[in-house]
């Protein structure tokens, strides 16, 4: 019980720390929107594509805005780590009874639940404004679309934790992940379907975390069938086991507690 109520403590830490950060609160709400806003609309009456399936440009993008909603917040919610690191915070709190995995744990739930939180988010605000065929119903989609964010930043959080517990400081630990991030984010069916793409990229997409979740996503809000899609189950099952495997992984790697990292 009081290794939970330290990660209990942790996390509410975390995430008043974030409640009080409004910069980046409103930012990471605000520029996916704004993504969706005039990309969105300017393609969708600038460029009038045909090869959507179901919609406009418009509510097809909204995948990928939730998607890369979901990429930013664990990039930067992975700032408190070096935060505490830096200031000597960490190793107080590693030096407690309490061991580094629940320290870990802590941090990175809070992590977890912003990424999720400004995810569904900017999902609740496009909705209204989008034509989404809801092919599972209302209900159910929603359902679905949220489970598919919690195993998404559940992914995320992993990655992020492994790569913050190992790398010196936050400017590489931004490169690292916006390097490895961006370019997955692209080649997920975020911005522009894959069926015809050149093969070598449809492989690339197919070895994709990110592709499964907009995917899922999609087929969640605004496919209106299953055509042309690689499916729920599958979606699913290759996401939810990177998600658990990567969180797993996260946690398992002990921090490195200098500023140096030596």
């Amino acid at each position: 019980m009081s290794a939970v109520a330290a990660c209990l403590a942790l996390f509410k830490r975390d995430i008043r720390a974030f409640a009080r950060a409004r910069s980046q609160l409103y930012s990471s709400i605000f520029t996916p929107l704004l993504v969706l806003l005039f990309l969105g609309n300017g393609v969708s009456h600038g460029l009038q594509p045909a090869n959507l399936s179901d919609g406009s440009f418009t509510a097809y993008l909204v995948a990928g805005t939730v998607v890369m909603t979901s990429v930013f917040s664990a990039t930067f919610s992975s700032s408190s780590y070096y935060r505490d690191r830096d200031s000597g915070l960490l190793r107080m709190l590693l030096s407690s009874p309490h061991s580094a995995r629940t320290i870990l744990l802590g941090k990175s739930l809070a992590g977890l639940a912003v990424g999720a939180v400004q995810a569904l988010v900017v999902l609740a605000i496009a909705a209204p404004f989008v034509e989404f065929e809801w092919q599972y119903g209302i209900a159910t989609g929603f359902v679905t679309a949220f489970t598919v964010v919690v195993l998404l930043n559940l992914f995320l959080a992993g990655v992020s934790q492994a790569l913050a517990s190992r790398i010196q400081t936050m400017q590489g630990f931004h490169l690292i992940m916006n390097l490895a991030l961006f370019p997955l984010l692209f080649f997920s069916g975020a911005f522009f379907p894959l069926d015809d793409l050149p093969t070598w990229l449809r492989v690339m997409a197919m070895v994709n975390p990110l592709t499964y979740a907009v995917d899922a996503f999609q087929l969640a809000t605004y496919a209106s069938d299953s055509e042309r899609y690689v499916g729920v189950l599958i979606d699913f099952g290759v996401l939810g086991t990177l998600a658990v495997a990567a969180y797993v992984m996260g946690l398992a790697r002990t921090p490195r507690l200098t500023w140096s990292g030596k």
